[in-house]
């Protein structure tokens, strides 16, 4: 009997000394799960709180070039060749009104004011381009702000938001319309195309703060993204 009682001791000794590698296995592996999952929500939190600041950053900078910047938009009657022409016509005998008048040396508040209180002038001398191509479609004018597209001149892409402009509008206004940056000066009398000189990029950079500059001259939504995601990881921030 003692004998059997030793054999029936001994056989549980070893089946738990056997039994022992798998639960020490079973540990480490649920472990290792746990270790898993944890860095993948670290992880995952981590990409969230970069996007956020990407977004507050990208938001914050959106808004300030809104406020540094007033745009110029006419609008044609429709989207004829000959409604299109008109339009054209009017936006180079307005930009070169403008800048005869204002000349080159100009302050953002002395250039709304200087619209604000020529807007009968903007508006009778588009009016007369638009009797002279023929054209008997009304025409207004007047500063207002408006949500305005994402919208690319050249190589500056100016983000969507809600910028003050000088809007002249003809006939109806449902045609393609155009539209450049009358401070700092983008406009051009001639045809848009090609880049944006490196004088006007200096005049906007001058403006604008980095972030805001940094924006507007990415060519990319994957630069935009990696020039803010930059400045949070170098502390350059805020």
């Amino acid at each position: 009997m003692r004998e059997e009682n030793r054999l029936e001791t001994k056989q549980r000794v070893q089946l738990k000394r056997m039994a022992e590698p798998d639960l020490h296995q079973r540990i480490h592996g649920a472990s290792l799960v746990i270790s898993l999952i944890i860095a993948g929500l670290l992880t995952a939190w981590t990409v969230m709180e970069r996007g956020l600041l990407v977004e507050a950053r990208a938001g914050q900078a959106s808004e300030q070039i809104a406020e540094q910047v007033l745009r110029f938009h006419v609008l044609a009657d429709s989207d004829s060749e000959r409604d299109q022409q008109v339009k054209m016509q009017v936006k180079s005998a307005v930009i070169s009104y403008l800048q005869e008048e204002m000349g080159e040396k100009r302050s953002l508040s002395g250039t709304k004011e200087f619209v604000r209180t020529h807007l009968e002038e903007i508006r009778e001398l588009a009016e007369q381009t638009v009797r002279r191509e023929n054209s008997g479609d009304a025409v207004t004018a007047e500063l207002v702000t408006d949500e305005f597209p994402e919208k690319t001149y050249g190589d500056v892409t100016f983000p969507e938001g809600n910028y003050e402009a000088l809007r002249i509008r003809i006939g109806s206004g449902e045609g393609h319309n155009w539209w450049c940056c009358l401070y700092p000066n983008l406009c051009f009398t001639d045809a848009v195309c090609g880049q944006v000189v490196p004088e006007d990029k200096e005049e906007l950079e001058g403006v604008l703060d980095e972030d805001a500059y940094e924006m507007i001259t990415c060519t990319s939504d994957f630069r935009i993204k990696w020039f803010f995601l930059s400045k949070g990881q170098d502390g350059q921030g805020d």
